[in-house]
């Protein structure tokens, strides 16, 4: 957690509401959370949309290369404000995985305070920009036993660009709001779908233009990688198949989904080996992890608008034979009656930006 105001924020918990702002490479996701008796509540939830990054690649709200169009950003959050009507204009924003650099170090067990003299010295060694151009953040992120039984401190290590940070500062004052906090998505994630659940888990969030994988175990993120194939390249192969336009091939994917009969059978055999190369990607991360940390995975948990492709939960199961979850963000909070028709549409696109704004109250 990059905190931009640190003793704001200590005085600031006991506020009423905060603003959970996920912004992605396609769309804005926002929700209003507070706190009545033990269990943070909804108020408010909306999302925009941009279906420019189908139609052309660099037309993105955010892209991989660290660029985010910061005026364009700022003028789709006071819509989205406006249109929302929210009572609190305190946000706590998400910062996308491949803006950062994040890595899991081993130190031998000790105390805090010699734990912080030591980790600046190993962090060097393992961030590709000067640690003068890098705002560091590391998490304790667990213990575990070695070959010869000696006890090993394991450090989530956390680097973002400073003018990464800068750009996200500049878009929230343009729009009005207070930017309190900056979280990688990945902890925000894990903070809605698994919290302290020990379960060695694979927690898979296919975005529009990538799909994150992240190790998790013992409620700690311990590994996170990044994959292009997502699902716009879904998208793509249907536009490009049927010869149809990308917006149509969108609705058609959402519509259809991933297998079934007639036209939907067509759509599947366009669309399956772009979803196997990003389940080929999540085996590898989880090999590679179970090779390297001796530990078995023991499900996987699907989030971002990619998990709500019809048929996916099947289809990887089938693949990789592992329990597979569809996240269920929602489960942790209270939410209005009326809208529960929605919530299987909802659970997975708006997990991150749940992530965020649950922060203060659990």
């Amino acid at each position: 957690m990059f905190n931009l105001n640190l003793d704001f924020l200590k005085s600031f918990v006991g506020s009423r509401s905060y603003l959970g702002v996920d912004i992605g490479t396609a769309s804005i996701k926002m929700v209003e959370i507070s706190k009545r008796g033990s269990q943070p509540e909804i108020k408010n939830y909306g999302i925009l949309e941009s279906y420019g990054h189908l139609e052309r690649a660099n037309n993105a709200i955010q892209t991989s290369s660290l660029k985010i169009a910061e005026k364009e950003t700022a003028e789709f959050l006071k819509f989205l404000i406006n249109k929302m009507q929210t009572k609190s204009l305190d946000v706590i924003a998400s910062i996308p995985a491949f803006s950062a650099f994040i890595t899991l170090l081993e130190i031998p067990e000790m105390s805090e305070i010699d734990a912080a003299k030591v980790i600046p010295f190993q962090i060097r060694q393992h961030i590709p920009l000067p640690t003068s151009e890098v705002a560091i953040e590391w998490i304790n992120a667990g213990k575990k036993e070695d070959k010869k039984g000696f006890v090993k401190q394991e450090i989530l290590v956390i680097s973002v660009p400073n003018e990464q940070i800068k750009r996200y500062k500049s878009i929230f004052k343009l729009a009005g709001l207070k930017l309190r906090a900056l979280e990688i998505e990945t902890l925000s994630l894990v903070r809605a779908l698994i919290s302290n659940d020990p379960t060695p888990t694979l927690l898979v969030d296919i975005g529009a233009r990538s799909t994150n994988i992240a190790a998790i175990e013992g409620g700690f993120l311990k590994y996170n990688y990044q994959s292009d194939f997502a699902g716009s390249s879904l998208t793509q192969a249907i536009s490009n198949g049927l010869n149809i336009n990308i917006r149509r091939a969108e609705e058609l994917k959402k519509q259809k989904g991933l297998l079934g009969l007639g036209g939907a059978y067509e759509l599947s055999t366009l669309t399956i080996p772009f979803l196997d190369a990003i389940i080929s990607e999540v085996r590898r991360v989880k090999d590679n992890y179970e090779n390297n940390q001796k530990s078995k995975i023991e499900r996987i948990i699907l989030t971002g608008g990619g998990a709500n492709l019809l048929g996916i939960e099947d289809y990887f199961e089938k693949q990789i034979e592992l329990p597979i979850i569809i996240g269920n963000s929602f489960s942790k909070i209270k939410y209005p009656a009326k809208i529960d028709p929605f919530i299987k549409d909802l659970n997975s696109s708006f997990s991150v930006a749940i992530g965020l704004g649950i922060r203060e109250f659990i």
